[in-house]
């Protein structure tokens, strides 16, 4: 399936507004959670979507899916397009299409065993019914490191990492093509996150899948991605490939989001950048753009607080949606 030319997923101008009417005598409010996003996934690709908790990255998975309706965009899974799609065929779509949720434990119901969850999805989609069904729920046990015998077990009996393994075990069950991986390890110890990362890349490869991987640790995102996309109050800040993302970022806010991440060598430090105030409120936006209030950049003028800033390619395959992309702001690190 990796085998085929052009992107397995195309996003464009996606948006998704909330609106509410507000208390009695108060203005109508709206809040543009995902806010014209564009990009590609293509066909075998491992996409890190990063930013701080609020910046839209969940609403942005669910919308791809349909399990958010979006506002206004298109949403485009190996040339259909799925916003056109009436509840039948956006049903037997699914099938190409999974996530894997946070919350290991709330994804799953605490009243059916571990092994049925994952059985579930076989009888839905009529795949296997029967011992057909159990013998494909054992093997996928295998194969994501899990007991075969665990299938009678409840989600309270496990750990945090087993329960995951079966939330993956879950989606993988439809033999999708395509995966959002919605902070699948922020719950987890460190070790156990690692573990599971390395799971996925093993999964990745083994079955050709195409990820979405949204999280808010670059740490964690640099081990598994080919190419990493920053958001921020809705809005994509940089997309490029991972290698130039952590060696030659050129957000501001990326660069800030660098810095907090620990340096593994006792001998080098990394000036850390703290960003000034809170995430500005999504119902009241900044103008300009919306990282301006935070901003650390030298050059941040008053073209940065009146004008929204377009994502424009800055270099070959590196998109920014900075005014000053042009001056570089890097990162100091010294011994």
């Amino acid at each position: 399936m990796t085998d085929q030319v052009g992107p397995l997923l195309v996003v464009k101008d996606l948006t998704k507004e909330y609106r509410s009417t507000g208390a009695l005598f108060a203005k109508p409010t709206c809040v543009r959670a995902v806010d014209g996003v564009s990009f590609t996934v293509q066909r075998g690709e491992c996409l890190g979507l990063v930013g701080e908790s609020g910046s839209g990255k969940t609403t942005l998975g669910r919308c791809i899916l349909r399990l958010t309706e979006p506002t206004s965009g298109k949403v485009v899974f190996d040339d259909v397009d799925l916003l056109a799609l009436k509840a039948k065929p956006l049903r037997a779509l699914r099938r190409r299409m999974q996530l894997v949720f946070q919350d290991p434990f709330g994804s799953l119901n605490p009243r059916m065993t571990v092994g049925t969850a994952v059985r579930e999805p076989l009888e839905v989609h009529r795949i296997a019914r029967g011992s057909d069904a159990r013998r494909k729920v054992a093997n996928l046990f295998g194969e994501v490191g899990l007991d075969p015998t665990y299938v009678d077990r409840y989600p309270h009996e496990l750990s945090g990492g087993q329960r995951q393994r079966v939330g993956i075990a879950r989606a993988l069950s439809v033999e999708p093509e395509f995966v959002v991986l919605d902070e699948p390890v922020s719950a987890l110890d460190v070790s156990v996150q690692a573990q599971v990362l390395n799971l996925l890349a093993d999964l990745r490869e083994r079955h050709g899948l195409t990820y979405l991987f949204i999280a808010h640790d670059l740490a964690v995102v640099r081990h598994i991605a080919d190419r990493v996309v920053v958001m921020y109050l809705g809005r994509l800040m940089e997309l490029a490939a991972a290698a130039n993302t952590y060696q030659e970022p050129m957000h501001p806010y990326t660069t800030s989001l660098l810095s907090a991440v620990p340096v593994p060598d006792p001998d080098r430090q990394r000036e850390r950048i703290i960003l000034g105030g809170d995430v500005p409120n999504p119902r009241t936006p900044p103008p300009g753009c919306p990282f301006h209030p935070r901003c650390p950049h030298p050059k941040k003028n008053e073209r940065c607080h009146s004008e929204v800033p377009e994502l424009h390619e800055v270099q070959p395959d590196h998109w920014v949606a900075c005014h000053h992309a042009d001056s570089v702001f890097t990162l100091q690190t010294g011994r």
